[in-house]
């Protein structure tokens, strides 16, 4: 009996299992088509030549082929993949079915996928691990939609390699022509849909042809065998550098002097000391300690569970992330992805499902559907709901703030699930788009927007490029204070030492902003709100080109200075508070208009005529009524430094 796909999880990490801790590299891959296709007689014939099967197997397979046998052969290979007593009475592949097998140069775990149309969301489950993909064409039947399906889905999930196994070569009389047909019209139809290598092998599943060895009866054929073209697979492993995501999935608080925040490594690493910065939400602290069932331990891995503790008292509750603060997530209401639709109830534009991401569960509705794949043109058509098994582009709205990085960066992070919240069906799966666009977008995925025939059109250029060529993060850091304060004085003085560090860094002054695109603003406190606004819409553009912003603004209110923090981003967005009183503002004041505001000349002045709320959640605040004007801008300069990671 071979493992299950949890025991298959379970060995790979086993420091016991002297098979799995060799140093050959272990493939994921799946192996798809569509139905009578011969995917399950081809993965047990790989089986069965490379050795992978014991000898009472064989003779109960022997057995068990006098009785579901679909061949006249002594041995039925599919029977060693089909192993539900519904698949074999039917002949088709219902549920994933999971095997083990290795090499002398690799280790193997096939999930040889459903090829019923019925089944395809299995199939798109088990391309989200999978490196590679075996899809699998009948030659007499040639390339059909589900098979051009399957394509398409693997090439949304992530995986980089397909191998084309032409099936059931020996019933077209090994034809060259038949093979050379069927390949280059794939290769047409994928080269649309994505970047991946594609390999394309003649094969006879039943009879063993070019499977394990290189068939005689195809002479004409000079390429790698199915086996061969797995071993030189290249693992399509994760980054290294991946930035830390630890995904919270219960406080824990056994007694009350312990309190620790259980979850998983979804990718990075973590350490005692590490400081770390709780997504959403914004507040910092650093790890204390990090508690597994067999005691502390100094770090934690990719894919570790784990109980940290931090030094500070914060709150965290279950769906929030713990991440590096050099290195944060995207963070948003909004955000387009791929939908692979699963139910046989169409999407609903504007119904609410349930959100399910990582540890994280919201309500949520799909805001518009811009398109769907046409799986036989490979081309884009624009529609308003999508049904089973469609794949469409669409514009999802998340009832509470959703941490996420694009599921081409992360396939863990960038990946979510809709639940209908009546039946609890699942009915979608869903790969979270970078801004800069998806695989297969076109003219006709720029669909109006509030019915004013409005488009949002993405920088082609990504953040991750823009990083790579400023070298550093960016952000917008807001300077608020009482007029007086030193904020115009700081983020000037600021602008020019971040500047001759060779960083992008730019000012923008509330004052300043009043000569030009906010010359028609007055100075109500609903005025100030929108001058901010502006210039909160102004610093994200400048943040979304890598550009530091210094914001330099009264913000009187915390409403206002909450909206621009959204509007900007939380994990984009550091303020800084330059605290002073009043008398000390009143006496640097050289343009009168403090005593003007006194006089009633100036209203709605704050701090005098109108109120000041100053800040109680800002990130750091600066005495500059103690402090000398050296020592704020040293303080700030360290401060932003510490939080923009500059190479």
């Amino acid at each position: 009996m071979f493992p299950s796909s949890e025991t298959l999880d379970l060995l790979q990490t086993s420091q016991n299992s002297s098979a799995l801790t060799s140093t050959r590299t272990l493939l994921r891959f799946i192996t798809c088509g569509s139905v009578d296709d011969g995917k399950s007689t081809l993965i047990g014939r790989l089986l069965l030549d490379c050795g992978a099967v014991f000898d009472d197997q064989i003779e109960s397979l022997r057995s068990e082929s006098k009785r579901f046998g679909s061949t006249s052969e002594d041995i039925d290979p599919a029977l060693l993949v089909d192993g539900l007593e519904d698949e074999r009475a039917q002949g088709i592949t219902i549920d994933i079915a999971y095997r083990y097998f290795q090499t002398s140069q690799r280790k193997f775990i096939i999930a040889d996928c459903p090829g019923h149309e019925q089944y395809t969301r299995n199939m798109a489950t088990a391309a989200s691990k999978a490196e590679a993909a075996v899809l699998v064409v009948d030659a007499r039947k040639g390339l059909l939609t589900q098979t051009r399906r399957h394509a398409a889905i693997a090439s949304l999930m992530g995986v980089r390699k397909l191998i084309l196994a032409i099936n059931k070569m020996d019933l077209v009389g090994c034809d060259q022509k038949v093979f050379d047909g069927i390949r280059e019209q794939f290769e047409a139809a994928i080269s649309k849909l994505t970047g991946a290598s594609i390999i394309a092998i003649p094969v006879s599943g039943l009879r063993g042809d070019n499977v394990v060895k290189s068939s005689q009866n195809m002479p004409w054929y000079d390429g790698v065998t199915l086996l061969q073209a797995l071993e030189e697979c290249p693992a399509n492993s994760e980054r290294n550098d991946a930035p830390l995501r630890f995904a919270v999935q219960r406080v824990t608080r056994p007694d009350s002097e312990f309190r620790g925040y259980s979850g998983s490594v979804f990718s990075g690493t973590l350490r005692v000391g590490d400081a770390v910065q709780v997504v959403p939400g914004g507040q910092m602290s650093r790890v204390r300690s990090i508690v597994t069932f067999l005691g502390q331990q100094t770090a934690a891995v990719e894919g570790e569970a784990v109980t940290l503790t931090l030094e500070d008292e914060i709150d965290i509750s279950r769906g929030d992330w713990l991440v590096h603060p050099t290195s944060p997530p995207q963070v948003s209401h909004y955000f387009d992805a791929h939908l692979i639709w699963m139910s046989q109830e169409a999407l609903a534009p504007g119904k609410s499902y349930w959100l399910k991401q990582s540890t994280l569960r919201t309500s949520a509705e799909v805001e518009d559907v811009f398109s769907r794949l046409d799986f036989n043109t490979s081309e884009s058509i624009p529609v308003n709901t999508l049904q089973l098994n469609d794949i469409g582009r669409c514009r999802i709205h998340a009832h509470r703030p959703i941490p996420y990085d694009p599921y081409c960066e992360n396939r863990k992070t960038g990946s979510f699930i809709l639940v209908d919240r009546v039946s609890h069906e699942t009915v979608a799966g869903g790969l979270i788009l970078p801004s800069e666009g998806d695989s297969f977008a076109s003219g006709a995925d720029k669909r109006r927007r509030n019915g004013q025939g409005l488009t949002l059109t993405a920088s082609r250029v990504s953040q991750v490029s823009r990083r790579r060529r400023s070298g550093h993060d960016v952000a917008t850091v807001l300077l608020s204070g009482l007029s007086g304060s030193g904020k115009t004085t700081i983020a000037y003085e600021l602008e020019q030492r971040l500047f001759s560090k060779g960083m992008g860094v730019a000012v923008l002054d509330g004052e300043n902003l009043r000569f030009g695109i906010c010359r028609d603003l007055g100075f109500s406190a609903e005025e100030r709100s929108e001058n901010l606004r502006r210039a909160a819409e102004i610093a994200r553009i400048l943040n979304d080109a890598g550009v530091v912003c210094l914001a330099a603004f009264v913000a009187p209110e915390e409403r206002t200075r909450s909206q621009a923090k959204e509007l900007i981003g939380p994990q984009r967005f550091l303020h800084v508070h330059l605290k002073s009183t009043v008398e000390t503002c009143r006496q640097r004041d050289s343009s009168g208009r403090y005593a003007a505001a006194e006089r009633g000349v100036i209203r709605n002045f704050p701090g005098v005529t109108s109120p000041y709320l100053e800040p109680t959640d800002a990130d750091l605040i600066v005495p500059t009524d103690v402090w000398t004007w050296e020592q704020c801008v040293d303080e700030i300069e360290r401060w932003i430094l510490a939080r923009i990671d500059v190479t």
